[in-house]
Parts: C-alpha cells; structure tokens; sequence
C-alpha cells in the first residue's frame, strides 16, 4: 500500500495553484452544484407529472401546443395527439405523422443549462436575474421555432431528416445558448469587471 504525504514543497505548490485557479474552481464547482440542484429539482417534476391531466407533462405539453399552433398559424394542418406507447406528443401533418415532441423537444435541459452557466459566473443580483429571464424566454422561442421548422423541413424534405434532427437544429439552439454565454461573460459577470 502506498504511504501518500505531501512534502512542504507539494503543499505550497498546491496552494498556488488553488489561488491562481481560484476563479475556475470555484466557477466549476458552483455551475456543478446549481447544475445538479436544477436537474434534480426536474426530475421530481417529471416523476410528479406521470398520470396529470398534461401529457406527457405540463412543459412538452405546452410545447407541443404552441408548435401546433404556430405550424396551423403557417398554413399547416397540424395535430398533435398523446403517443399511446410512449410518454411523448405525436405531431401529424397534413394527415401525415411527422415526429414525435418529446420531454427532451421542451427545452428546459437546455434552460437548465444555461441557467447553471449564467449563476457561476454571476453579476449583480438584478442583471443576472433579469439575464436569466430573458435569456430564457430567447431559447423558450427559439426553441419553438426550432421545432416548426424542423417539422416544415421533415414535411418537404422527408431524406434529410437524420441531418436536420441531430446536426442543424440542435446546432440553432446550442449556438443560441453559446452566444448568450458569450455575450453575459464579456458584458455582465464579475469575471469581467476583475479582469478590467
């Protein structure tokens, strides 16, 4: 077994390097803690919307609804209808089954990820508050029209669905969320203002 003690040396080598990557450490460990607190908190709402008047829950639910609404909005004849073999929505098309709206289709994973960004690297109370609430609103209806135009594209371009469904959408609400990262850390957060 191997006797593991840290030299005077090793100890002062640490701490330097704690203090020089205080910032980061602390960064990782706060987005990690929000992070998991969220994605707990969602689960205990996913287990708790089983057997609710919303199917599959109240959050794809709504989504669900609003993209019916906004395909019927663009001259679509859309429907969407509990799945009867899997919690998810099926949305029909023209009398066509198009694609199934899931839990992951309802965006909030993604808002639960942006959120744990935005609060490790925190700002004034006020502005990260008020950044959060529009920044998720954003990828709520970016999201929405991800949706619709995913279902448009599937509808007239049926061959090119695999593409559009795991490489250019998911690149339109990930590059959102990447953009609001960016945008918060070099305009809000106190990292910022240190560095300044």
């Amino acid at each position: 077994m191997y006797n593991f003690n840290l030299t005077n040396l090793d100890k002062r080598f640490l701490k330097t390097l704690f203090i020089k990557y205080k910032s980061v450490i602390k960064f990782i460990l706060t987005f990690l803690f929000v992070y998991i607190i969220f994605s707990v908190i969602y689960k205990l709402y996913l287990d708790a919307s089983e057997g609710s008047r919303f199917y599959p829950d109240y959050m794809t639910h709504l989504v669900a609804l609003q993209s019916e609404s906004l395909l019927n909005t663009f001259g679509y004849d859309a429907q969407i209808l509990p799945h009867p073999e899997e919690r998810s929505m099926k949305l029909i098309v023209n009398d066509k089954y198009l694609a199934r709206i899931i839990e992951g289709c309802n965006s909030v994973s993604v808002l639960i990820l942006f959120i744990s960004f935005i609060i490790a690297f925190s700002g004034k109370l006020k502005v990260t508050f008020l950044y959060i609430l529009s920044g998720s609103v954003l990828i709520y209806i970016v999201n929405l029209i991800r949706i619709v135009m995913l279902s448009m594209g599937i509808y007239h371009y049926p061959e090119q669905t695999e593409i559009m469904h795991t490489v250019v959408f998911p690149a339109i609400i990930y590059g959102m969320m990447f953009l609001l990262w960016i945008f918060w850390v070099n305009r809000f957060s106190k990292l910022k203002k240190k560095n300044v």
